[in-house]
């Protein structure tokens, strides 16, 4: 099973975490999001399958995070502002298709490595 890797490249616990599933001899897709952002369908679908919620899936110490008010707790005010400012979106962010984890701290990916076991 492939494990989609949202990654940006100059993220020392992205790349981490892709380090540590290639390790583990997980098959890996990269998706650099800041190169190619998720429509606000994929965040939707993304976010039906993480253990996490809107505060710890935004990156509020960003530049960016000043430009938007939005309700951390409405889900909907979340997709759009990473939709408009996909820097805000917390990464690394492993997917398996079934779960998603946030890679913080890194190690927390291999939970869908030993999920496949």
């Amino acid at each position: 099973m492939a494990i989609t890797l949202y990654h940006n490249p100059r993220c020392s616990k992205s790349r981490q975490a892709l380090a540590l599933l290639e390790e583990h001899g997980a098959e890996v897709t990269v998706r650099r999001y800041l190169d190619d952002p998720l429509s606000e369908e994929e965040l939707r679908d993304l976010m039906s399958r993480l253990d996490a919620d809107g505060e710890r899936l935004v990156r509020t110490q960003e530049p960016e995070w000043q430009e938007v008010e939005i309700n951390l707790e409405d889900q909907e005010q979340v997709i759009r502002a990473i939709v408009t400012h996909p820097k805000l979106m917390e990464r690394p962010i492993a997917d398996d298709g079934k779960r998603a984890v946030i890679g913080r701290p890194p190690e927390d990916v291999l939970a869908l490595v030993h999920a496949a076991d």
